[in-house]
């Protein structure tokens, strides 16, 4: 009885020693990962909604995402992204969905590795025309006045 009394203390301990997490993931629950986590569900609702301007205000002034490539033709900064994010207005009934699966911080810079699946219906000369995407997605981010910000990954 006795063994089975310090086995469960021993477990209990083990337990109490474990890092807290973010709800749903992996992730060690810091003040840093909870502000990105909250600006991944910001971004989220305001793409829901189709606000250009609030997903614009997520991001840094010095926006930049070279699309994974060396060519310059199709990096995308601030001013490309807000072009872009104008075509929000031919998207009707978005539901996105983000899976944080990691978050790693250096400083005031940090990446977070993020699931999209987003069903969405493109406004086209035929009609509506029903899509659906999924992806992994490098954001990149950066503390800008004490926010995080995206940098890159949008």
């Amino acid at each position: 009885m006795r063994s089975r009394s310090l086995l469960l203390a021993a477990a209990l301990g083990l337990s109490a020693c474990a890092p807290r997490l973010l709800p749903g993931t992996e992730i060690k629950d810091t003040g840093d990962a909870r502000a990105i986590a909250a600006l991944l569900e910001s971004y989220r609702q305001a793409m829901e909604r189709g606000d250009a301007r609030a997903v614009l205000d997520l991001a840094a002034p010095d926006y930049l995402d070279n699309s994974g490539t060396p060519d310059p033709a199709d990096d995308i900064d601030r001013a490309s992204l807000a072009k872009r994010l104008e075509e929000l207005s031919k998207v009707s009934g978005l539901q996105l969905q983000l899976t944080l699966r990691r978050i790693e911080v250096d400083g005031a810079r940090a990446h977070a590795d993020v699931f999209f699946d987003q069903w969405y219906k493109v406004a086209t000369a035929g009609g509506a025309v029903p899509r659906h995407d999924s992806d992994v997605h490098q954001m990149l981010l950066e503390k800008v006045g004490g926010a995080w910000k995206f940098t890159s990954g949008l």
